[in-house]
């Protein structure tokens, strides 16, 4: 019997002989999209096996989005006639209000979400409905529906990198001209505005907005009308649905068409290369809100605490965030790994696509969200962040410039100074006197040592001082601006 229950657990997955489109009961006796080609129905364990409506249930508003536009094709090129077409879109319209509230039943037969629908859509408009699937295959109606999905989520995940890059910009702006040391291997290097790290962060996020671009193009082509692999007799038109569903190009060569997931593996890229990008600011605000650097204070909204040690502050959003990052590449090289070996055209394989792209969106998305929140909230220890930036070594390249500008050959200067450096730290004594008696630097090198004044010298284009900050923060502006613009076209 057909189970009807309104409260039936959504979960897509197979539930042995508790339900089934045949009146025997039997999963074996079910109908299936294929069933005229086999004497027997298919098993419970190839059903499980081969089920995909679990996951792939979120494509439910792309795949109705792309059988209206076939549906439409089909009326224009004479496949159906106008009652025909309006009693399939009037079944569609149904579904997608079954499913908007929560009613549409799904059944074990129901192997995908494209099945389902189909299946429904022949239940509410009888002959007319089993016509819905003329001149396509569930080949290039899959792909299709998830180059309509990442055309429309990946959109949302440059919406969420504009929102985390205002942040940065607005938090540069607030701190003005506060500045704490710059790092290389992580040792203090020279010193630079606290506006010029946070938006160090925010170019490595407009060139992944720039790639998120760059991947949508390559999505912008409608694969509806490949067929299964090789076209059609039929009369279809698929520039007609190419035009219908927004896509800028059609397909080339069905072949390519149906067995083509590059444009998936180019957005786990994005998405892997991108949550890279967010792990080293996770890194970076736990190394900052440890007691050893003292450079940030978190929101508790943006904190936990330990069940043993009662005074843990723990920045778990940070440093977790580089653990999505090992997931996405995971989710990455596994597509690929998957992808290397497989002959054209359509092959079942491919039906692992869904899962890791899935999962990469939605981890990318989290960690979007709780970063904007969490640099949004921090409170910056400027205080501390100066201070360990004035130490006189970390102005001892701006020494060995000073005497390349009276004539030093750089390579002299460099040793001139880490002379004075290494002595200094050998022999305990402050490095501002050690200048003051070298006769190449002498008392008017001092005034390079005092506080701030490292930073205040970094005057070149791009550079970490004042001047090219402000010129920077601009840039930054405008370059948002242009995006968020972008974003509405």
């Amino acid at each position: 019997m057909t189970d009807d229950r309104p409260d039936r657990p959504d979960t897509g997955a197979p539930e042995g002989d508790t339900a089934t489109t045949a009146e025997t009961g039997t999963p074996g006796d079910a109908h299936t999209l294929w069933h005229g080609r086999f004497a027997d129905g298919p098993s419970d364990a190839l059903l499980a096996f081969s089920v995909s409506l679990d996951f792939d249930r979120r494509l439910a508003a792309d795949d109705l989005e792309g059988s209206r536009a076939h549906v439409a094709m089909l009326a224009e090129v004479g496949l159906i006639d106008g009652e025909e077409r309006v009693a399939i879109v009037d079944a569609l319209a149904t579904v997608e209000a079954e499913m908007g509230a929560g009613e549409f039943v799904f059944v074990p037969t129901d192997e995908d979400i494209h099945t389902a629908i189909e299946r429904r859509v022949a239940e509410i408009a009888g002959p007319a409905g089993a016509k819905l699937h003329t001149g396509r295959s569930r080949n290039d109606q899959i792909t299709t529906d998830l180059r309509l999905f990442i055309r429309r989520e990946g959109r949302a995940q440059i919406r969420r990198l504009l929102d985390l890059q205002e942040v940065l910009v607005q938090r540069a702006q607030e701190v003005g001209d506060a500045y704490l040391p710059g790092y290389t291997h992580l040792q203090r290097a020279q010193p630079v505005l606290l506006a010029h790290h946070l938006l160090a962060h925010f170019w490595a996020l407009a060139r992944d907005v720039s790639r998120w671009w760059d991947a949508l193009d390559r999505v912008d082509v409608s694969p509806l009308g490949a067929g299964a692999l090789a076209g059609s007799s039929l009369p279809l038109d698929p520039d007609l649905t190419a035009r219908a569903l927004g896509f800028q190009f059609r397909f080339a060569n069905s072949l390519d068409a149906v067995g083509d997931r590059d444009y998936v593996a180019e957005c786990l890229f994005v998405l892997a290369l991108s949550q890279v990008h967010l792990s080293r600011i996770g890194e970076e605000i736990t190394l900052w809100a440890s007691d050893e650097f003292g450079f940030v204070h978190l929101a508790d909204a943006f904190s936990t605490g330990s069940t043993m040690i009662t005074q843990k502050k723990n920045p778990y959003l940070s440093e977790h965030s580089p653990r999505k990052a090992g997931r996405l590449i995971g989710n990455l090289t596994g597509f690929l790994a998957t992808l290397k070996g497989l002959p054209l055209a359509y092959n079942r394989d491919l039906q692992e696509d869904k899962e890791p792209l899935f999962d990469a969106m939605d981890q990318h998305a989290l960690t979007l969200d709780a970063l904007t929140g969490l640099l949004a909230t921090i409170e910056f220890d400027v205080e501390r962040m100066q201070s360990a930036a004035d130490g006189a070594a970390v102005a001892a390249t701006d020494l060995a410039e000073h005497l390349v500008v009276q004539g030093v050959p750089f390579r002299d200067a460099h040793a001139i100074v880490g002379k004075l450096v290494r002595q200094s730290l050998e022999r305990g004594i402050p490095l501002a006197e050690l200048v003051e008696t070298e006769p190449s630097l002498g008392k008017d090198a001092l005034p390079l040592l005092e506080p701030g004044a490292a930073v205040r010298r970094r005057t070149t284009p791009g550079g970490g001082g004042p001047g090219p900050v402000a010129v920077q923060l601009e840039a930054a502006q405008a370059k948002l601006a242009d995006e968020r613009a972008r974003l509405v076209d």
